[in-house]
Protein backbone atom coordinates (compact mmCIF):
# COMPACT_ATOMS: atom_id res chain seq x y z
CA UNK A 1 0.00 0.00 0.00
CA UNK A 2 2.66 1.91 0.95
CA UNK A 3 4.28 1.58 -2.48
CA UNK A 4 1.10 2.52 -4.61
CA UNK A 5 0.56 5.96 -2.37
CA UNK A 6 4.34 6.76 -3.16
CA UNK A 7 4.23 6.49 -6.71
CA UNK A 8 1.04 8.28 -6.85
CA UNK A 9 2.27 11.42 -5.00
CA UNK A 10 5.61 11.15 -7.61
CA UNK A 11 2.74 11.33 -10.26
CA UNK A 12 0.86 14.05 -8.63
CA UNK A 13 4.64 15.84 -8.14
CA UNK A 14 4.74 15.05 -11.90
CA UNK A 15 1.99 16.54 -13.27
CA UNK A 16 2.44 19.86 -11.03
CA UNK A 17 5.81 20.32 -12.43
CA UNK A 18 4.59 20.09 -16.00
CA UNK A 19 1.64 22.47 -15.11
CA UNK A 20 3.87 25.29 -13.78
CA UNK A 21 6.49 24.47 -16.75
CA UNK A 22 3.67 25.18 -19.30
CA UNK A 23 2.70 28.17 -17.06
CA UNK A 24 6.14 29.74 -17.26
CA UNK A 25 6.20 28.86 -20.87
CA UNK A 26 3.28 31.14 -21.64
CA UNK A 27 4.59 33.83 -19.36
CA UNK A 28 7.73 33.68 -21.32
CA UNK A 29 6.24 34.25 -24.49
CA UNK A 30 4.57 37.27 -23.05
CA UNK A 31 0.94 36.25 -23.30
CA UNK A 32 -1.72 37.79 -20.97
CA UNK A 33 -5.69 36.95 -21.23
CA UNK A 34 -7.54 40.31 -21.68
CA UNK A 35 -11.14 40.62 -22.19
CA UNK A 36 -10.68 40.79 -25.78
CA UNK A 37 -8.88 37.97 -26.22
CA UNK A 38 -5.24 36.52 -25.53
CA UNK A 39 -3.09 39.49 -25.88
CA UNK A 40 0.67 38.15 -26.98
CA UNK A 41 3.88 40.35 -26.99
CA UNK A 42 6.33 40.53 -29.61
CA UNK A 43 9.71 42.72 -29.18
CA UNK A 44 7.71 46.34 -29.28
CA UNK A 45 4.23 45.34 -29.69
CA UNK A 46 1.42 43.00 -29.62
CA UNK A 47 -0.97 40.59 -31.35
CA UNK A 48 -4.50 39.22 -30.40
CA UNK A 49 -5.20 36.05 -30.42
CA UNK A 50 -9.40 35.79 -30.84
CA UNK A 51 -11.42 32.94 -31.29
CA UNK A 52 -14.26 31.99 -33.93
CA UNK A 53 -17.25 33.00 -31.59
CA UNK A 54 -15.31 36.51 -31.76
CA UNK A 55 -14.96 36.81 -35.46
CA UNK A 56 -17.90 35.62 -36.44
CA UNK A 57 -19.81 38.92 -35.27
CA UNK A 58 -17.01 41.23 -37.21
CA UNK A 59 -17.75 40.07 -40.22
CA UNK A 60 -21.30 41.05 -40.07
CA UNK A 61 -20.10 44.52 -39.79
CA UNK A 62 -16.79 44.07 -40.80
CA UNK A 63 -14.18 47.05 -40.60
CA UNK A 64 -11.01 45.12 -40.98
CA UNK A 65 -9.13 43.54 -43.47
CA UNK A 66 -9.15 39.78 -43.69
CA UNK A 67 -5.83 37.89 -44.85
CA UNK A 68 -5.57 33.76 -45.29
CA UNK A 69 -1.81 33.21 -45.14
CA UNK A 70 -1.39 29.67 -45.40
CA UNK A 71 -0.11 27.72 -47.93
CA UNK A 72 -0.99 25.66 -50.16
CA UNK A 73 -4.11 26.92 -50.35
CA UNK A 74 -6.82 25.22 -48.15
CA UNK A 75 -9.75 26.75 -48.24
CA UNK A 76 -11.25 30.64 -47.01
CA UNK A 77 -13.33 32.35 -44.91
CA UNK A 78 -15.92 34.02 -46.40
CA UNK A 79 -14.73 37.98 -46.54
CA UNK A 80 -11.52 37.25 -47.01
CA UNK A 81 -9.63 40.13 -48.64
CA UNK A 82 -6.31 39.11 -49.12
CA UNK A 83 -4.12 35.80 -49.20
CA UNK A 84 -0.70 36.60 -48.72
CA UNK A 85 1.65 33.48 -48.07
CA UNK A 86 2.62 33.93 -43.96
CA UNK A 87 6.39 33.59 -44.88
CA UNK A 88 6.17 36.89 -47.66
CA UNK A 89 3.98 39.12 -45.77
CA UNK A 90 7.18 41.40 -45.19
CA UNK A 91 7.31 42.13 -48.52
CA UNK A 92 3.79 41.97 -49.16
CA UNK A 93 3.50 45.22 -47.12
CA UNK A 94 2.41 47.05 -49.85
CA UNK A 95 -0.79 45.20 -50.24
CA UNK A 96 -1.75 46.31 -46.44
CA UNK A 97 -2.81 49.22 -45.46
CA UNK A 98 -0.62 51.83 -44.97
CA UNK A 99 -2.59 52.95 -42.25
CA UNK A 100 -0.48 50.85 -39.28
CA UNK A 101 -3.41 51.72 -37.16
CA UNK A 102 -5.61 49.58 -39.35
CA UNK A 103 -7.43 46.77 -37.89
CA UNK A 104 -5.78 43.11 -39.78
CA UNK A 105 -6.82 39.88 -39.14
CA UNK A 106 -4.70 37.15 -39.86
CA UNK A 107 -5.99 33.31 -40.25
CA UNK A 108 -4.42 29.59 -41.76
CA UNK A 109 -5.59 26.51 -41.24
CA UNK A 110 -4.29 25.82 -37.62
CA UNK A 111 -2.86 28.73 -36.18
CA UNK A 112 1.07 28.17 -36.85
CA UNK A 113 1.47 30.24 -39.98
CA UNK A 114 -0.94 32.88 -39.31
CA UNK A 115 1.01 33.49 -35.41
CA UNK A 116 3.98 33.55 -37.90
CA UNK A 117 2.81 36.43 -40.22
CA UNK A 118 1.31 38.22 -37.21
CA UNK A 119 4.44 38.16 -35.16
CA UNK A 120 5.92 39.69 -38.39
CA UNK A 121 3.39 42.39 -39.22
CA UNK A 122 3.59 43.94 -35.57
CA UNK A 123 7.51 43.82 -36.19
CA UNK A 124 6.68 45.98 -39.26
CA UNK A 125 4.91 48.50 -36.71
CA UNK A 126 1.08 47.55 -37.14
CA UNK A 127 -0.53 48.49 -33.80
CA UNK A 128 -4.28 46.81 -34.41
CA UNK A 129 -3.30 43.35 -34.95
CA UNK A 130 -5.31 40.15 -34.25
CA UNK A 131 -5.22 36.10 -35.03
CA UNK A 132 -7.61 33.75 -35.46
CA UNK A 133 -6.52 31.59 -32.69
CA UNK A 134 -6.88 27.79 -34.47
CA UNK A 135 -7.13 29.46 -37.78
CA UNK A 136 -9.65 27.99 -39.81
CA UNK A 137 -9.77 24.20 -38.13
CA UNK A 138 -11.37 25.68 -35.01
CA UNK A 139 -13.27 28.05 -37.28
CA UNK A 140 -14.88 24.67 -38.96
CA UNK A 141 -14.88 22.97 -35.35
CA UNK A 142 -17.35 25.52 -33.88
CA UNK A 143 -19.76 24.79 -36.89
CA UNK A 144 -18.56 27.94 -39.34
CA UNK A 145 -17.97 27.05 -42.90
CA UNK A 146 -14.65 27.14 -44.75
CA UNK A 147 -15.09 28.19 -48.36
CA UNK A 148 -13.07 26.19 -51.21
CA UNK A 149 -13.01 28.10 -54.18
CA UNK A 150 -9.63 26.09 -55.46
CA UNK A 151 -7.84 29.17 -55.89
Amino acid sequence: MSHHRNQTAWIVCAVLVMLAGFVLACQAEGQTTTAQGNRVEVNNGYYTNITPEQLAPMLKNKDFVLVNVHIPYEGEIEKTDLFIPFDRVSQNLNLLPQDKNAKIILYCRSGPMSTSASKALVDAGYTNVLNLDGGMGAWRGKGYEVLNRGR
